[in-house]
């Protein structure tokens, strides 16, 4: 068997050998196990459900929430030469059809598709009728309450069980704690309990914590003699743009990104830092998925994350290469504060995600009953703004209403226009001599869109009209004439912002929320980010130490390389000797402000040097006020009370 998948790694992707663990995981799937794959950000998933669904018989059926991710995969397979097609809402109808009539024929070898797409009456019976080899479910933590981004509509997936009864499933993650890792395989009833788990150790990233007021100059003082490429993640579209110029001003080749950005732009910027035509690409988390530059040599967090997930997540995304790189997190205390407003805000009392929802039916027009599959045009600001409503409150209701499958918010539109030529070549040419004001346009897509006879290409109405020396707008109205001929079928960009109807509009009285299910919800979240207030505050141990702990790796090194080892390589004090004296000095300030030399003489210690070093470490980290008159009083840490 290791004969066959390495010959097929070597055909489609050119490696000569897999990653750790890659090859195992393989083996599982193909012996029909059910399957949990954990490996970090940048570990080669897709590998490890690709190349087994090659070697079989069938199709490999896809699921993930992520339908930009799902689309460059489907796009990287083709350029393999691989037929893969994806499904999920807001697509348009007769791409669905397409995909749904060649995974019938057999054609298709991935089908790509989103997690509500499976109660959909007609895919289950379409995928009744498919050989289906394997069941790969990506962002499997997404089915767990206790993971940082839970979706209900993962919790349908066990039942495809009852309709493609023999196939495998293969769950993949980056980041799960143990308890999610055990929630995943109950929820989609593995028959017996199989994990294959990579070490989260990456021995080449130094994770760095700094809490400093002036955080805009300590980053240009990171990224200011930084050769390599950067990533700095805010929290808010404005702070991309203004952070940016920042660096820009200071010499810093730097550009900035968000969703919000014309789909194009993004594409473009995108290409730009991966071709390092500027350094540092300041962007909100929707920038990250799918990069796979391997020598990013910096990750900054300028904001606070949501969540220890989070942070690691984005920090993996430095030094892929295995070259030393670095991980920053920046922060001052009225980041907390922001964060913990933040996480209140981001659960709106479920009567107003009700108000909210019923409110952009009308907006829309929508009668209930109807909407089921189709997309919307939604300005989020003119929406808020007519309803009186507050913009963050309407974001996150819509957020909610994402996950509990109601609706879908795409902030832009795709980044090309798609065309298909339903008729044979023959019946095209009969229209193009009767059509004699098309044929030149007819000839210049056939030239140039290899395969637009068999699927949905995307097309450039721009490229088109300077080829064919027309304007757009006449390229436009030209296909739009062919699409109602039914000659072509043309589906058009969309630029704006989109609502998609998951389902038809329902009245109020039928949104159900479970109580209990927002309750827990909102539990979990608020103790992720305490557990990311304690990795903040924690300037005692080894940050991987730290992390690799949370993530239930309990026995690890020190890396030597983050912040905290770094400041303890200067002390020349041992773990054991550093943290007896610490504990000392934390016992005699908690009891109130003593004087520095009173303390120095009460602390038993080999030498007064080594409590100097200590105690100079622990102002340097604020874990020890010294005030004006000598007297050293102890700061309380972080901590994050939700009553």
């Amino acid at each position: 068997m290791s004969t066959e998948t390495r010959k097929i790694l070597v055909e489609y992707w050119g490696h000569s050998g897999f990653r750790p663990l890659q090859e195992e995981i393989i083996d599982s799937v193909l012996n029909g196990n059910d399957t949990l794959a954990l490996l970090p950000t940048g570990g080669g998933k897709s590998i490890c459900f690709q190349v087994p669904a090659l070697m079989t018989d069938g199709t490999c059926l896809v699921i993930t929430p992520l339908i930009a991710l799902m689309n460059d995969q489907v796009t990287h397979l083709k350029k393999l030469g691989i037929d893969a097609r994806a499904i999920h809402t807001g697509m348009h109808r007769n791409e669905i059809e397409s995909a749904y009539s060649n995974a019938l024929s057999g054609k298709v070898k991935f089908l790509y598709v989103s997690p509500e797409r499976l109660e959909n009456e007609i895919f289950q019976n379409v995928i009744s009728k498919v050989r289906i080899n394997l069941i790969t479910i990506d962002e499997a933590h997404c089915i767990s309450q206790w993971g940082y981004d839970f979706r209900p509509p993962y919790l349908k997936i066990v039942e495809i069980r009852n309709i493609v009864k023999d196939a495998p499933f293969l769950a993949l993650t980056a980041t799960a704690t143990p308890v999610v890792v055990e929630d995943i395989m109950n929820k989609l009833h593995f028959k017996n309990p199989n994990l294959f788990q990579s070490s989260f150790e990456r021995k080449n990233l130094a994770y760095c914590i700094f809490k400093d007021a002036d955080k805009s100059g300590r980053l240009i003082n990171l990224l200011k003699n930084e050769k390599g490429s950067c990533i700095v993640y805010v929290r808010n579209r404005r702070k991309t743009r203004e952070l940016s110029e920042i660096l820009t001003k200071n010499n810093i080749s730097a550009s900035h990104y968000h969703a919000g950005l014309d789909a194009r732009i993004r594409n473009r910027k995108q290409k730009d830092w991966t071709t390092n035509q500027f350094k540092v690409m300041v962007s909100t988390n929707a920038f990250g998925m799918g990069i796979d530059k391997p020598d990013v040599r910096q990750v900054v967090h300028y904001d606070l994350p949501d969540c220890v997930e989070s942070y690691f997540q984005e920090a993996g995304r430095a030094g892929r290469d295995g070259k030393p790189s670095v991980a920053t997190l920046l922060y001052h205390n009225q980041d907390v504060v922001n964060s913990k407003r933040k996480l209140k805000e981001s659960y709106p009392p479920l009567d107003r995600i009700r108000i909210i929802y019923n409110a952009i039916g009308n907006y829309l027009q929508l009668p209930e009953g109807s909407g089921n599959d189709q997309s919307f045009d939604f300005n989020i600001v003119h929406f808020a703004e007519h309803f009186e409503f507050n913009l963050m409150e309407v974001y996150n209701a819509i957020r909610f209403l994402e996950r509990e499958g109601y609706l879908i918010y795409i902030e832009s539109g795709g980044q090309f226009s798609k065309l298909f030529i339903p008729i044979g070549k023959e019946d095209l040419y009969r229209v193009m001599v009767d059509n004699p004001g098309s044929d030149k346009l007819l000839k210049d897509i056939l030239r140039s869109y290899a395969g637009v006879f068999t699927d949905y290409i995307k097309i450039n109405e721009n490229q088109l009209a300077k080829r064919t020396e027309i304007t757009r707008e006449t390229v436009i109205n030209k296909l739009t004439f062919l699409d109602k001929q039914k000659i072509v079928s043309y589906i058009p960009i969309k630029v704006t912002s989109q609502i998609i109807y998951a389902t038809e509009r329902l009245n109020t009285k039928n949104i159900v929320f479970s109580k209990e299910n927002y309750i827990n919800l909102k539990d979990a979240a608020e103790k992720r980010l305490q557990s990311l207030l304690d990795f903040l505050s924690n300037s005692l141990q080894c940050r991987s130490q730290q992390l690799l702990k949370y993530f239930g790796e309990k026995k690890s090194a020190r890396c030597g390389i983050c912040d905290v080892c770094q400041q303890k390589n200067i002390t020349e004090l041992n773990k054991i000797e550093f943290e007896k004296i610490r504990i000392q000095i934390k016992e005699k300030l908690s009891k109130g402000p003593v004087h520095l030399y009173t303390l120095i003489s009460s602390i038993n210690a080999k030498n007064e040097e080594s409590i100097v070093t200590v105690l100079r470490w622990q102002m340097d980290n604020t874990e020890v006020i010294r005030q004006k008159d000598e007297m050293l009083r102890w700061h309380k840490q972080l901590d994050l009370n939700f009553d």
